[in-house]
């Protein structure tokens, strides 16, 4: 099928017929069946150039009429009414919208509708319930679950079946309310008053096919007037290919970062749109780059400050202007690998270190700290993260004591972690964990015991995911490398649990 673009292009003739006034659009637009895709439509202004077209519900559609970025899928509908299927198999699963427009154009002929792609079989949550973002006493809040859900025919409603009386729950699955303080909060009859710390509601879903589900929340509440967020958990992931090498992993995705408790995530390799689709899931703020980097957080994201090479940052507002911190994600260029220069070849320590310079990844850790500069000189008023995927191991791991580890090899500057170091930044994984004998932390990889999988030489286990941090007012609590299960090796990985074929990295701080 030609491209939207191409299309437009061919169809340039017919772009100067006046459109139908788009104020009102007269025309319907309804979802008949998500497997397949199948769109019911009719329009008073029948033209064989009109056309539905499929975006992401986190942005990117023609809302104003306008262009904004390509569709997804799309077909042309030509007739005043009749029926139209999007060719959508492929897609990852979450809500999307679709919008019938006007000759090879941008006027709307009816309202746009949402569709839920994945939704086969019955109503699902990806876990039995989580702990969401903070509340505070006294304050709004509000949060979403209507992303979660999986199945149920297309079209699921929300209720509320109990909990604490100040949460309502609204048809999509929107948490919302003020909490009290612990004097006057309001208890339903036969419910006794538990710690007001904690606050929960259990939400029951319930699918177009008559399938449900529920999901219990917690929503932390401090108390009024104090900080809304005292500790941080900080998560690095390297998604692989955006998740997309496993299968179902959508859910697997969610159901981890809900269990991990992380706040805050730096991704790599999203493709430049699973940082949107998991942070619509979850109800999160994003920001998306257009390739690799993407970051999600619980907590507003205020402002954007764009990549600077294999690096992009962000600032997240933990508690308004009170509480902020700034965040990068990386991805280093991955060939020529040390370790293998290393293990592999037994080549000097010079020549590894040069070929560390045409792997591309010191010019771009120097290019980060120089986007970061300013930041970390003020990193004592607002901190300053930097997590990702390096590709490189660190100096602080390759040491004598660790010679026989890593190949006959110690004492290596490896210049994606000293270079940091010098910068002011802190291993958090190496405070938490100081001796890499017994912490090795490998991340890289879960996947990959021999070279090629399953078979060829032992691969080189490393610790090449990083979550470093500056500032007076962070302070590790723990860290770790995760990862779910017992995952088979490639090429057997399609099922497994863990989505990725890195290790994840979470730190938890504690803020002040």
């Amino acid at each position: 099928m030609l491209s939207r673009s191409l299309a437009v292009l061919l169809a340039v003739a017919l772009l100067l017929v006046p459109s139908p006034a788009s104020a009102a659009p007269e025309g319907t637009l309804a979802v008949r069946s998500t497997s397949p895709l199948t769109l019911a439509y009719s329009t008073p202004d029948p033209h064989p150039t009109n056309w539905v077209g499929l975006y992401r519900a986190s942005g990117g559609g023609p809302v104003d009429e306008e262009y904004v970025s390509p569709s997804l899928v799309w077909a042309y509908a030509p007739l005043s009414e009749g029926e139209v299927e999007l060719p959508a198999q492929g897609l990852e699963p979450g809500r999307y919208l679709v919008f019938f427009l006007a000759r090879d154009g941008y006027a709307h002929l009816a309202e746009p509708v949402e569709v839920r792609l994945g939704a086969d079989g019955p109503v699902a949550f990806p876990t039995d319930g989580a702990v969401l973002r903070n509340a505070r006493q006294g304050d709004p809040y509000e949060a979403a679950l209507g992303g979660l859900v999986s199945g149920g025919g297309g079209t699921v409603s929300f209720a509320k079946v109990g909990g604490d009386a100040w949460i309502d729950v609204s048809p999509d699955g929107t948490l919302s309310g003020t909490p009290r303080s612990a004097a006057d909060r309001i208890m339903p009859e036969g419910v006794s008053r538990r710690d007001p710390s904690r606050a929960e509601v259990t939400v029951e879903a319930t699918g177009a096919d008559g399938s449900a589900a529920r999901f219990t929340a917690t929503v932390p509440v401090v108390r009024r007037g104090e900080p809304l967020v005292d500790e941080v958990s900080v998560l690095s992931l390297n998604t692989w290919h955006g998740g997309t090498q496993v299968d179902g992993y959508h859910e697997k995705q969610l159901r981890f970062l809900l269990e991990s408790g992380a706040d805050v995530v730096g991704l790599q390799e999203t493709q430049g749109v699973h940082a949107a689709r998991l942070a619509e899931a979850l109800g999160w703020y994003h920001w998306q780059g257009p390739g690799s980097l993407g970051v999600i957080s619980r907590y507003p994201i205020a402002e954007e400050y764009g990549t600077a090479g294999a690096a992009a940052g962000v600032r997240v507002a933990l508690d308004g202007s009170d509480t902020q911190l700034n965040l990068w994600t990386a991805h280093l260029g991955y060939t020529p690998y040390g370790p293998y220069d290393a293990c592999f070849d037994g080549m000097s320590v010079e020549r590894i270190l040069e070929r560390e310079a045409q792997s591309g990844r010191t010019g771009q850790i120097t290019q980060a700290l120089a986007a970061m500069q300013d930041q970390l000189a003020a990193a004592d008023e607002t901190p300053v993260l930097l997590v990702g995927d390096f590709n490189a191991p660190s100096h602080l791991d390759w040491t004598e004591a660790n010679r026989e580890r890593n190949c006959g090899y110690a004492d290596v500057p490896w210049p994606t972690s000293v270079l940091p170091a010098e910068a002011g930044l802190t291993d958090s994984f190496r405070v938490a964990n100081p001796d890499p004998v017994t912490a090795p932390g490998t991340t890289w990889s879960p996947l990959y015991p021999f070279h090629d999988g399953e078979t060829g030489r032992v691969e080189p286990q490393d610790r090449i995911d990083f979550v470093l941090h500056a500032g007076a007012d962070l302070t590790v609590l723990d860290s770790r490398a995760l990862v779910v299960g017992d995952p088979a090796p490639v090429p057997r990985h399609r099922g497994n649990e863990w989505t990725t074929d890195h290790a994840a990295v979470l730190t938890v701080y504690s803020l002040g």
